[in-house]
Formats: C-alpha cells, sequence, structure tokens
C-alpha cells in the first residue's frame, strides 16, 4: 500500500520544496527597499487615501440587484425548456407544457408581489 502512495508523497515533496526555495531565493536576491510613512500608503489612482474606503450603498440597491438575479434566473430555466419543447410535447404529452406554466406562474406572483411590497421603486 505505501508503493501506491509513494509518487503522491514525492509530489508533496517537490512541491513543498519549490515553494521553499522560491520563497527563499525571494529574499536573498530581492531589494529591501527603504520603507517610509509615503510608500506604506495606499496608492489608488494617484488620489490621497482620504475620508471612508468604500461608498455606502442603500439597502434598496441591494434588493434590486437580488430581485434582478432571482429573475433572471429563469431564462436560464426556461432557455433549455424552449429548445426542446418540440421534443417534449412530440408524443401528445403535456407534462412540459404543465410544469413549465406552473413555474412561469410562480415567478409571476413572485413579480407582482415585488410590485406590491415596492421593492422595485427607486423612490
Amino acid at each position: 500500500m505505501t508503493d501506491q502512495f509513494l509518487p503522491v508523497f514525492f509530489q508533496i515533496l517537490v512541491a513543498t520544496g519549490f515553494a521553499a526555495v522560491a520563497l527563499t531565493l525571494s529574499v536573498v536576491l530581492g531589494k529591501s527597499a527603504k520603507r517610509n510613512a509615503t510608500k506604506d500608503t495606499a496608492y489608488e489612482c494617484g488620489m490621497l487615501p482620504i475620508g471612508d474606503g468604500a461608498p455606502r450603498f442603500s439597502v434598496k440597491f441591494y434588493l434590486v440587484a437580488m430581485l434582478f438575479v432571482i429573475f433572471d434566473i429563469e431564462v436560464v430555466f426556461m432557455y433549455p425548456w424552449a429548445v426542446q419543447f418540440r421534443d417534449l410535447v412530440s408524443g401528445g404529452n403535456a407534462t412540459a407544457l404543465v410544469s413549465m406554466a406552473g413555474f412561469a406562474g410562480i415567478l409571476g406572483f413572485a413579480y407582482i408581489y415585488a410590485l406590491k411590497k415596492g421593492a422595485l421603486t427607486w423612490k
């Protein structure tokens, strides 16, 4: 059984050795620069980093983004169904049509619910 794991152990040894050698050579051969406050500040497009790092967004922004993702996923499910629809109903079986109508109906109710709750208004 040890013979089977010997190549795995060898590869782990080689990978660890390569990482150690690369890091050691980087420290030994690399230039060590003098550190000062100007070089240690964050560089951001030539602007001085003053104020908060990231602007605050309204919760409404995230709500609309989540609704977009939810309603955009329906296309991912409907496209393959639409491509295969003719083959699915060729035998006179309406199961494919009924199941997609149920799916679209649930999405329709969800869309109406989002509209009633005011999730899509930008006030």
